[in-house]
């Protein structure tokens, strides 16, 4: 195992090892923080050499399935670590047939894809929220640590894959909350995404949220599947947590939240006690169909007046969607052109369609959640903020592998329990 020039190891007693580390400080604060870490580094790829080193064999015969291996050669690897590339001695087994070569030190160790588990932790949580080259400027810039994107999107993949596989599993532990979970809403909204073929494609995005007696949310979980042609698999997942849920508050409320699409209800229907159409867009609709009430050129502060109106009648009025179609059929008996009149004969048709959804005023009187925050905002964090940004086009393994990790690192508690798994149960145990 090498260490680097500039760190001695002193001392060795059982799992205590004394280093020295020498090190120069002159110049600023700032030049001598970059000292400090140009020093950590080399510390942390000696520390990890030895720590590697206590997860190897003394190349002894070894049984793996039952079978017979034993140790062919000495070979160096290079593992890679959040403070840069560590090289390793270590023996590597065969049987006695030949055949596939095992590292038992990779097994034991949790490493994943030459990468040690820290360094395959770090360089996923910041791919599913950064961009290749952010996360790659991101490792140089704060943590002086150089990788390649293919090594990045190869580590990324491998980990996507066991989050993918323990999906399936459902064996997330919900937080334990000091207030009741009085309501539970299911979410649901599409996003699409733009594929390596020029296809725009819906990628779902799933949220059930939980809610005290006050209508605070406690607890959001988050769920993401890429394009998938009926959706079953996405269908499946979502079924299953819903259920898991509501075995863990089976007194609570259920809520379904979504847009007018009749597939989300066809889902969130026999999941729920209410189905209330997402607050956000109904107001979509009256934005388009504003112009209709004050075409004028100098009516935008009448049309902004107008909007805001018919949004707080809809929110807070005792039969508020009834009031503002009243009002739509209004103003769509106006002269108007062509294109304004269709947006309010479109506004008027979603809203006689969705009504019997709309008691908005009935469901903040039950403290319900109504929509406009996170059902949205599901769809935004989840897909639109990583997956739709300018120039980007996806495979289908790179735009499932995001979605698994970007639906952990945002459900409080899951990514953390993730890599505990990980370390208990090794690799194998998910893939």
């Amino acid at each position: 195992m090498s260490s680097p020039s500039s760190v001695q190891i002193i001392s060795r007693s059982g799992n205590r090892i004394k280093f020295e580390v020498q090190m120069e400080l002159t110049g600023s604060l700032l030049d001598m923080e970059s000292t400090i870490l140009s020093m950590s580094n080399p510390l942390g790829c000696c520390a990890t050499a030895q720590a590697l080193h206590r997860f190897d064999t003394d190349a002894s015969p070894i049984e793996v399935g039952g079978i017979k291996l034993t140790s062919r050669t000495q070979s160096n690897k290079t593992y890679y670590s959040p403070y840069g590339p560590v090289d390793v001695v270590r023996p590597v087994y065969q049987t006695s047939r030949g055949g596939r070569i095992d590292c038992p030190l990779e097994a034991s160790a949790r490493v994943i894809q030459s990468a040690t588990p820290r360094m395959a932790k770090l360089l996923s949580s910041k791919y599913a929220r950064l961009n290749a080259n952010e996360t790659r400027h991101d490792l140089a810039d704060n943590h002086g640590c150089t990788v390649s994107v293919n090594y990045l999107q190869k580590v990324t993949e491998r980990v996507g894959a066991i989050a993918q596989a323990k999906e399936e599993a459902w064996s997330y532990q919900t937080p334990q909350f000091d207030e009741e979970v009085e309501v539970v809403s299911l979410s649901l909204e599409g996003g699409r995404v733009l594929m390596r073929d020029g296809a725009r494609r819906e990628a779902m995005a799933g949220c059930i949220s939980l809610y005290d007696g006050q209508g605070q949310r406690l607890h959001s979980i988050y769920l993401g599947a890429s394009p998938e042609y009926g959706k079953a698999s996405f269908k499946q997942r979502f079924i299953a947590e819903a259920e898991h849920v509501k075995s863990l508050y089976p007194e609570a409320t259920r809520v379904g939240i979504a847009d007018g699409a009749s597939d989300n209800w066809s889902l969130l229907t026999p999941l729920t006690q209410y189905q209330i159409l997402d607050f956000h867009h109904a107001t979509e609709y009256l934005a388009r169909a504003a112009n209709g009430a004050h075409p004028e050129k100098t009516g935008k502060s009448k049309r902004k007046a107008w909007l805001n109106e018919q949004c707080h009648r809809l929110e807070h009025d005792s039969n508020g969607a009834q009031k503002v179609l009243t009002e739509l059929k209004r103003v769509g008996r106006k002269h108007l052109t062509k294109e304004t009149k269709d947006k309010v004969k479109d506004a008027i048709r979603y809203f006689t369609h969705q009504r019997p959804m709309m008691d908005y005023a009935g469901y903040r009187e039950k403290q319900f959640p109504i929509g406009s925050g996170v059902t949205e905002a599901a769809c935004k964090t989840l897909i639109k903020q990583r997956l739709c940004r300018s120039g980007m086009r996806w495979k289908e393994k790179g735009l499932k592998t995001v979605l698994s990790l970007r639906a952990l690192v945002l459900t409080q508690g899951r990514w953390q329990q993730f890599w505990e798994r990980i370390n208990q149960c090794g690799i194998e145990a998910w893939v």
